[in-house]
């Protein structure tokens, strides 16, 4: 019997629900529905006020327990170098992509953390890459697996079998620009139905464009009263603000460079178990802005937040008063 960590009793119940009603096709990360360019990982010698806290990002995917096929998790542009990545003089920096499966690799608590610390790589090591500045892979895809969709840990509660995906600056000062997708093709990204995908913690490039808006989408489970969201290195590059069904658009604090913000945003019995949308506004150029971001509940436990939308991206829903004449 798998055991529930304490938070998903707090957060997850009804989760399973919403995804299992749910027409989810979440392999690419970022997502279409995200509007983010790039996730970003820097070298462990980079500064942290380039955008990058910790210098590893961790995603999970899910796959449906009843998906039988082979599964294959690419990734875009994985080595260090070439137009798409950040370099800061000659590239130097070098990427260890990991998969993991088996048991603990979601259900260990310093899995969950913002930061990598302890037995974060837990579970089973299924595949391992780094790659430099090679550039044999660049702006095109590398391939890990095949994999049995068995092969992940089951978490019922979050509707399936759940890998997951480490990806670590081991050297240099340079920013890694890349995107995954689990696919069922070896050579094509090819999506598996039911699949899903999601983080506790998000680093990731904001489009340089005037006027884009990103978006991510914390789920608010049973209980939750309150979530603060933590971003760090924002740059004061415009907006943020949430919009919900209950919400048309609560403006947050920014930040500086190489700073974090937090801030509380206050949930309502209409936002239980919807997803939120989280903006981040760009009323102006700005090229090279990384930032990292993550959720806390009104306990301070790390929210899991999808790529895609679980129940669908929220719509504010607004009432319009209407009084009788006298």
């Amino acid at each position: 019997m798998i055991q529930k960590p304490y938070f998903l009793k707090r957060f997850v119940p009804g989760l399973i629900v919403i995804i299992a009603t749910s027409s989810l096709f979440a392999q690419p990360v970022p997502s279409i529905d995200e509007k983010i360019p790039y996730l970003c990982t820097f070298g462990k010698d980079a500064q942290k006020q380039w955008g990058d806290d910790d210098f590893v990002q961790t995603f999970f995917f899910t796959i449906p327990e009843n998906y039988k096929s082979p599964v294959y998790f690419r990734v875009f542009d994985p080595d260090v170098a070439g137009a798409i990545d950040e370099n800061h003089a000659a590239f130097n920096s070098k990427t260890r992509f990991t998969i993991f499966g088996g048991k603990g690799a979601h259900s260990e608590p310093a899995a969950k953390k913002q930061d990598p610390v302890g037995n974060f790589k837990s579970g089973v090591q299924l595949a391992s890459k780094t790659f430099g500045n090679e550039k044999e892979y660049d702006n095109g895809w590398y391939t890990f697996g095949p994999f049995n969709p068995k092969e992940g840990e089951l978490q019922s509660e979050f509707g399936g079998y759940i890998f997951k995906i480490t990806a670590e600056g081991i050297e240099g000062d340079d920013g890694n620009l890349y995107k995954y997708f689990m696919s069922a093709d070896e050579n094509n990204n090819k999506q598996v139905e039911g699949g899903n995908a999601f983080a506790y913690e998000y680093s990731f490039r904001l489009s340089d464009a005037k006027g884009s808006v990103s978006h991510l989408y914390p789920f608010v489970g049973k209980n939750v009263v309150a979530i603060k969201t933590n971003v760090f290195d924002f740059d004061n590059d415009g907006i943020i603000r949430i919009v919900s069904v209950a919400k048309k658009g609560d403006v947050l604090k920014t930040t500086a460079d190489g700073m974090w913000l937090e801030d509380i945003h206050k949930i309502t019995e209409a936002e239980i178990s919807t997803s939120l949308d989280v903006q981040f506004i760009k009323p102006k150029e700005l090229r090279n802005n990384n930032i990292v971001v993550y959720f806390t509940n009104q306990y301070g436990e790390l929210m899991p937040f999808f790529t895609t939308p679980i129940g669908g991206i929220p719509r504010y829903k607004y009432k319009i008063g209407v009084k009788e004449e006298k």
